[in-house]
């Protein structure tokens, strides 16, 4: 079967009424997390991680890790569209990856042309997101059978190489990603040793035999470390929010903004399939493209209709990107896609070379299901813009007891362990305090997610080399891998000697 035959199968799987519906859910879900300033998609995914199991509970295994699955990449592309609204109407990402939109968007707000700039950004976004999936749909099967010829050495390179992109560019300290990613792995080691029957760190404590539970890890550490931040840190003074006016672009609009989408969108692509670039690096890089390219650079940071266009598109092309490496090789190249495996693991769909060929309705009935997520997306954000607005006014007072709530039912629903809520409550405080002292969080996710993988490649690799390390490097595309994660480390810190700055927001 070709890959668009299986495609076709995709498309019946997603356009079953409920996976629409939990579509639907997710895209309208993941724009208002893009909204709400600080929550973000990485806060966002494992919010809904828990809620997932529940609503999925009378289906087969299949079907619930499909539907899963579909809602919670909803969350995550959906995001994408949602970030930019605060961007240009408050000057304040809703996450990361929008910075860079801060930069001219608010100035055309303040121009009196805040819907243009949103609608832009919608359109721009959409188009991305086709791209995106039109290469993954004819990415993902060469790139699987590459993937399948890979023995255990070629697969530990490549999380290592997975684990150094991540922590290359995570937080303003390469030293601190470091540290996080070390303690992610050193997390994922806790339990009963699966070779051995050991059990490790678990210092007689029956709940810990079976490891920690990454779920409750990832909601405590995203979504309760959010609540703390925000009842914490709170600033009362309400900044002035703009008014939205005319929500259509103008035809000379589209026209400017035609070249800047398409260029941000390939770029976006191939930048969000590198393990630990991703959206942030996408939109900066279209950005500083875009100004290159202008006859008028000095009107960038003035209200350059540019440079909304070409780094909104370039961070939801990077999104759609970032899904290669996971479902073709079960590389996560961001916190957000470690939590979306983390997800697919809790399914027992195990993302790599064989999930085309072993999962092939969950696959490509995600890629189908993201088609049809960015038309929603787009009829959504268009007439709705003014709607999404409001959504910035949403007092802290309602909608912190609400995240509160869906943490500790949905990680209580799934784990039904009173060990997971106190386990909730100090991922949540311990969060906060890493956040606040600039530890990035998504090398911890990487490291806690990739750890036992790593741990058992490593074993059976050196279970066939007698154990010899060499292995590593003797297998010509395992050695590739070690040198390019070496250099991911060794760039960054030549670049800061020099004086470069190679500083990047925590990916999403």
């Amino acid at each position: 079967m070709s890959a668009l035959q299986y495609l076709g199968d995709g498309f019946l799987l997603a356009l079953q009424w409920h996976n629409l519906i939990y579509a639907f859910v997710g895209v309208l879900i993941g724009t208002a997390v893009g909204v709400l300033p600080g929550i973000g998609p990485m806060s966002g995914v494992a919010l809904l991680m828990p809620v997932t199991a529940s609503l999925t509970s009378g289906l087969g295994p299949e079907d619930a890790a499909a539907s899963a699955i579909i809602l919670l990449a909803g969350v995550y592309y959906g995001a994408m569209y949602g970030g930019s609204t605060t961007s240009i109407l408050l000057n304040t990402p809703g996450e990361s990856s929008s910075v860079v939109t801060t930069l001219d968007g608010y100035q055309m707000a303040r121009q009196g042309r805040a819907g243009t700039a949103l609608s832009i950004s919608a359109i721009g976004s959409f188009v991305a997101g086709i791209v995106a999936l039109v290469a993954l749909v004819f990415l993902a099967d060469p790139l699987s059978e590459m993937a399948l010829k890979f023995g255990p050495a070629e697969y530990f390179s490549l999380m290592i190489l997975g684990l150094c992109a991540v922590s290359g560019l995570g937080g303003k300290s390469m030293t601190k990603a470091l540290m996080m990613t070390v303690l992610g792995l050193l997390l994922a080691t806790i339990g009963i040793d699966s070779v051995s029957g050991v059990a490790r760190f678990t210092y007689d404590i029956p709940d810990l035999y079976q490891g920690l539970e990454f779920l409750t890890i990832a909601v405590g550490l995203f979504a309760l470390g959010e609540v703390f931040k925000t009842i914490i840190e709170t600033d009362k003074g309400n900044s002035e929010i703009i008014k939205v006016g005319r929500v259509l672009p103008t035809i000379a609009d589209l026209k400017q903004s035609a070249a800047p989408i398409a260029r941000g969108s390939l770029l976006g692509f191939f930048i969000g399939v590198l393990p630990g670039a991703g959206a942030t690096l996408a939109s900066f890089f279209a950005y500083i493209t875009e100004k290159k390219l202008s006859k008028d650079p000095t009107r960038f940071g003035k209200g350059a209709i540019e440079g909304v266009a070409s780094p909104e598109s370039a961070n939801n092309a990077a999104s759609g990107g970032a899904m290669v490496p996971l479902l073709t090789m079960g590389i996560p190249g961001s916190g957000t896609t470690a939590i979306l495996m983390g997800a697919l693991l809790m399914y027992n769909v195990q993302p790599g070379p064989l999930l085309f060929t072993d999962h092939p309705q969950v696959a490509w009935g995600l890629i189908a299901s993201m088609f049809i997520g960015n038309v929603m997306l787009l009829i959504l954000n268009m007439p709705l813009v003014k709607i999404f607005a409001k959504i910035i006014e949403t007092p802290s007072e309602y909608l912190i007891p609400l995240i509160i709530a869906i943490s500790v039912f949905g990680v209580y629903a799934v784990q039904i362990s009173t060990f997971d809520l106190v386990l909730l409550v100090i991922c949540g405080v311990a969060g906060y305090y890493l956040s606040k002292n600039d530890f990035p969080l998504a090398p911890l996710v990487l490291g806690l997610v990739l750890g036992p993988m790593i741990e058992n490649n490593m074993r059976r690799a050196l279970t066939t080399s007698n154990g010899d390390f060499m292995i590593f490097l003797t297998k010509p595309i395992s050695a590739a891998f070690l040198v390019c994660a070496l250099l991911w480390l060794i760039i960054p810190i030549l670049l800061k000697k020099r004086g470069k700055q190679v500083v990047i927001s925590e990916e999403a």
